[in-house]
């Protein structure tokens, strides 16, 4: 036995490795099919590869080996991260000169950032906000305003998630005195309201909209950049790099929130309003801040993505956008930020590259919808449950 214990950390840290270069490998491997699903161009190819997909998660629960990865991921949260960004860029420098794939990518980013506001608003403190797109489109129309002033557009984004903030404390009042529908219903009728002003208001573009200029960042105009050294490059790959680059920061925020006291006491405003209040916690003010910030995070998204395409219009603040963030919350799993991802692309992406087959685009779409919310009700990547166990007993969280 004296021969045996100074093995054990050695042991240890091989069973380690071994778990972490699992985990590496299988993200990798999915990151991979996602930068061939964004590249396909064929039905049939498409098809297969969301077939597989299909597949991957409906057995990832099902076989003992893939509950195992599942555990061993959740166990490396470092390591998924870091393969998901080396991925990402591996994804972007392969994909560097397909303009429709680069937009594609960065759709896909922009709009999981959103989810990650969406997150904290309705997964965490259970605030319903069934108005994304208008602070979405606020976003963009302060960075049609903005852009053109001389301002630094990294300043412009940040007031851009100010000013959606800001007119969020418009629904605060209303969504604080309200429950369930009632309040679904408040921030349904904020953003009729929104779109119908911004289409009378002639100094907003009205229902042509505004240009919004193309994002720079310390005098490198994005719209310009057609080369990196030797190689030649489509314009939309820095912005799928600072889109991916804004979803890492607002993954980076929620997960910290989560992990703090706040993610904590969000949980127990959302699960029992009268047992938080029991304890102490001031209800009105946990979901104020998670309905603020969640707006500042949806606002930046919408500021970028207003710079991407160079225009808005009252349009990006209609309900059926809205619908498609929450959407993407849901069928990624609440409060789940890579679940949000997966659900983008087959939210965003699917439909984009079927658009061959008009006639059944559409009803392939709403199947696969469906069989996810039957056979997967709490999404594609349910959110871990909150363990508390080492707490109670002593030990390290």
């Amino acid at each position: 036995m004296a021969d045996l214990a100074p093995s054990l950390p050695a042991d240890t840290a091989r069973t380690g490795g071994l778990a972490r270069l699992a985990v590496a490998a299988t993200v990798a491997l999915l990151f991979a099919g996602g930068g061939f699903l964004l590249h396909a161009e064929q039905q049939g190819q498409v098809i297969a590869l969301l077939a597989a997909f299909v597949g991957v998660f409906a057995l990832a629960e099902k076989v003992p080996v893939g509950r195992r990865i599942v555990g061993l991921c959740r166990a490396h949260p470092g390591t998924v991260n870091l393969t998901a960004a080396l991925s990402i860029l591996a994804i972007a420098a392969a994909l560097r000169e397909e303009h429709y794939t680069l937009l594609m990518m960065a759709t896909v980013a922009l709009f999981a950032t959103a989810a990650a506001g969406l997150t904290l608003q309705m997964a965490f403190a259970g605030v319903p906000n069934f108005a994304s797109a208008a602070f979405f489109a606020v976003g963009a129309y302060v960075a049609a305003l903005l852009g053109h002033t001389g301002i630094p557009h990294l300043l412009v984004l940040l007031i851009a998630g100010l000013a959606a903030a800001v007119l969020g404390l418009v629904l605060l009042l209303p969504v604080l005195r309200t429950r369930g529908h009632y309040a679904a219903l408040v921030t349904i009728a904020f953003g009729l309201l929104l779109r119908a002003f911004l289409e009378v208001n002639d100094v907003l573009g009205g229902p042509q909209g505004m240009k919004v200029k193309s994002f720079s960042l310390f005098g490198l105009d994005f719209s310009r950049v057609t080369e990196i050294g030797p190689y030649d490059v489509s314009f939309y790959l820095p912005y799928a790099l600072a889109s991916c680059a804004l979803f890492a920061l607002a993954f980076f925020l929620v997960r910290r929130l989560e992990t703090s006291f706040v993610g904590v006491a969000l949980d127990a405003v959302r699960s029992d309003e009268v047992a938080a209040s029991v304890f102490g916690l001031s209800i009105a003010r946990w979901k104020a801040t998670a309905f603020l910030l969640g707006n500042a995070m949806i606002g930046v998204a919408g500021a970028l993505y207003g710079m991407m395409n160079g225009f808005v219009n009252p349009n990006s603040a209609n309900f059926g956008d809205s619908l498609i963030m929450l959407s993407i919350l849901v069928l990624g799993g609440l409060g789940n930020l890579w679940g949000a991802v997966v659900a983008a692309v087959v939210i965003l992406v699917i439909p984009e590259k079927l658009q061959a087959i008009q006639e059944f685009r559409l009803i392939i779409f709403a199947l696969l919808v469906i069989a996810i919310l039957r056979f997967r009700p709490s999404g594609l990547m349910p959110r871990a449950v909150r363990d508390f166990s080492a707490l109670v007993k002593g030990g390290p969280r």
